[in-house]
């Protein structure tokens, strides 16, 4: 997520954000969404992977973030390589 797009998140929202990033990017086939909602603050999103590729030896996603504050819409996208680790760094 872009700062600006964080920053109007609380603790809460960006850890669920996180959760559907790391769900989506890991076990999603390409268009499948994963959706996180978090009733108190009443923010919400999607991360959907569009398409997978290697690059140096390494798994790539492509993907679109869809993401709901104070019921306006922000749309993003990006490209995310698994690291040896197993976590999902975003490369652009």
């Amino acid at each position: 997520m872009g700062q600006s797009i964080g920053s109007q998140l609380d603790e809460l929202d960006r850890q669920m954000a996180q959760s559907a990033y790391n769900e989506a990017l890991e076990y999603n086939r390409s268009d499948v969404s994963t959706e996180w909602a978090n009733p108190d603050s009443g923010n919400s999103g999607s991360f959907t992977p569009t398409r997978t590729y290697t690059m140096s030896g390494r798994y790539c996603r492509e993907y679109t973030q869809e993401i709901i504050i104070g019921g306006q819409k922000k749309m993003g996208y990006g490209t995310a390589c698994r690291q040896p680790d197993g976590n999902w760094e975003i490369v652009s």
